[in-house]
């Protein structure tokens, strides 16, 4: 029954995730409310390991149907796998709890401003070119990779709102690009919990296949519908995750 739970909301967090990022809030509750009594580390890496192969999937399909660009992209993605290392190393020495209290008041901000500017992320636009857009996109790669790994909540939803509003991009291709570089972040994460032994690939293998196939179904609504429709889930997502976020910082 366990595997069962697990694996459906594996299922959901793919194919929300696929869309704008976000599945951590779907699938990370459901472990922890299945294994009330493991320790959050193995839960962690267990998450990780389902969740990378979507992420993996994810940036295949749209790279067959959206214009990634390559050349910002890759440097965004050594950037993230590199400063997620980083921030996970320095968790283990310094306490993200301000940082915790924080998050809801910067997803607001997040929501509030994309909400106000009704216009942002309906066209494609980049603003940059050549290695100007390199760079930009690195340092985004690089901010949020440091934040997944030292924290993590809303990684997702950060990288499509930072390469929406500082790239120019469309809320599609910036769903897209985000894709890799969090695959890139995940794959980080995910070493460092295995190399700790905290991860259960009895559960991760079933869970895997979840993901792709959620992953999948996300990635065929979010093309067939288009830029409108991933704006409207981006902010649904963000607002669950001011929710949840807010809850866990001030509600208990």
């Amino acid at each position: 029954m366990e595997l069962l739970i697990v694996s459906l909301a594996s299922l959901l967090a793919g194919c929300v995730d696929a869309m704008v990022g976000g599945g951590g809030l779907i699938l990370v509750p459901a472990l922890f409310a299945t294994f009330p009594a493991a320790h959050p580390a193995t839960l962690f890496g267990t998450n990780k390991g389902a969740s990378v192969w979507g992420t993996a999937f994810a940036t295949w399909q749209y790279s067959r149907k959206v214009e990634m660009r390559w050349a910002a992209l890759l440097p965004a993605a050594g950037a993230g796998l590199v400063a997620a290392f980083a921030g996970a190393a320095l968790v283990t020495v310094v306490s993200p709890l301000y940082l915790r209290r924080l998050l809801p008041f910067v997803l607001l901000a997040v929501l509030v401003y994309t909400l106000l500017k009704k216009d942002l992320g309906r066209k494609h636009a980049p603003r940059f070119t050549g290695a100007r857009e390199g760079w930009a996109a690195a340092a985004i790669g690089a901010l949020i990779g440091f934040y997944d790994g030292f924290f993590g909540p809303g990684t997702g939803s950060f990288l499509v709102f930072l390469f929406v509003r500082v790239l120019g991009y469309d809320f599609l291709s910036a769903s897209a690009s985000a894709k890799l570089v969090n695959a890139a972040t995940n794959v980080a994460a995910l070493a460092l919990f295995i190399a700790k032994g905290h991860i259960w690939w009895h559960f991760v293998l079933v869970m895997a296949v979840a993901n792709v196939v959620g992953s999948l179904l996300g990635t065929r609504l979010a093309l067939q519908h288009g830029t409108g429709f991933v704006r409207v889930v981006f902010m649904l997502v963000v607002l669950g995750l001011i929710c949840k976020t807010g809850y866990d910082s001030f509600g208990q």
